[in-house]
């Protein structure tokens, strides 16, 4: 498997990086991840628009949000995966640097790193049958809006789910649903598509967006707002968005069954028109 670091494409086993880089003694970095099929990289410019912007919020250099869809093309082709689905995963941090909080000297050299690999979505009957996704507590800080490869509480949230046997772990925050552990958190609430607005508190996830001007292309109204954790149990539907999720229905939270604990018929279309883009 090539890979590519700070420059050079090279064999995976021969990438190294040092121990006083800040990704490493800080989580002082980046990440995206996205999805190519038969080597057309979907949504490649919104993530490294956010990637762009993420560099910005943390003052790295920009230049690596430039290099990224060049760089996974490449890879795309160096590893032989122009046929199929394929997941690529970018990281940028601010470098090595003698450990210290503040920021190393001017002129540090970001550390960029990208991999491919071949992408297996969720097993289709989780989108035939619907997931099930736990509550947990969103005890994280007030910068989630960057995507930061300091992801600990989000690592906790979904081992919680997986060991009760969900897929997901939905954030709530003073009583509402804002985010899941890895996706976006859409609800039907009457006629209206819900889902939290943008802000730190959340993600606004590239696939989030999409689906979201997919809804619209639908005459669906949309709705920028609260998902009540105490009501979820009368949603019409429930259903996150992410790149490795895609639109995934989910039927069950914390036990309890949403809605008549099947899929909606708009997931289920939504889903439909998301494939199609790729």
């Amino acid at each position: 498997m090539q890979v590519y670091l700070n420059g050079a494409y090279l064999d995976a086993t021969m990438a190294t990086i040092s121990p006083d880089d800040r990704g490493f003694l800080f989580a002082d970095g980046l990440y995206e991840v996205f999805l190519a099929y038969d080597g057309r990289i979907l949504l490649g410019e919104p993530h490294a628009a956010r990637m762009r912007a993420g560099l910005v919020a943390l003052q790295i250099d920009t230049s690596p949000a430039d290099q990224l869809l060049p760089v996974a093309d490449r890879l795309l082709e160096l590893n032989q995966l122009r046929q199929g689905p394929a997941l690529i995963y970018a990281q940028v941090t601010r470098g090595a640097a003698p450990r210290r909080h503040s920021f190393p000297a001017p002129g540090t050299p970001p550390t960029v790193y990208l991999r491919v690999k071949q992408f297996a979505s969720q097993p289709a009957e989780l989108f035939a049958n619907g997931a099930a996704a736990i509550t947990v507590p969103d005890t994280r800080g007030s910068r989630c809006h960057v995507k930061s490869v300091a992801l600990l509480p989000n690592v906790l949230a979904n081992e919680a789910a997986h060991a009760a046997g969900a897929l997901e772990a939905l954030f709530v925050r003073d009583g509402v649903v804002i985010e899941g552990s890895h996706s976006n958190v859409m609800a039907v609430i009457g006629d209206q598509l819900v889902t939290y607005p943008p802000c730190n508190y959340i993600l606004t996830g590239v696939t989030r967006n999409c689906v979201l001007d997919l809804a619209r292309a639908l005459g669906v109204t949309v709705r920028e707002g609260p998902i009540f954790a105490s009501a979820l149990a009368d949603v019409q539907e429930l259903f996150v968005t992410g790149t490795t999720l895609e639109v995934m229905p989910l039927v069950s939270v914390d036990g309890r069954p949403v809605a008549d604990g099947r899929p909606g018929p708009l997931a289920t279309r939504l889903l439909q028109e998301y494939r199609r883009l790729a």
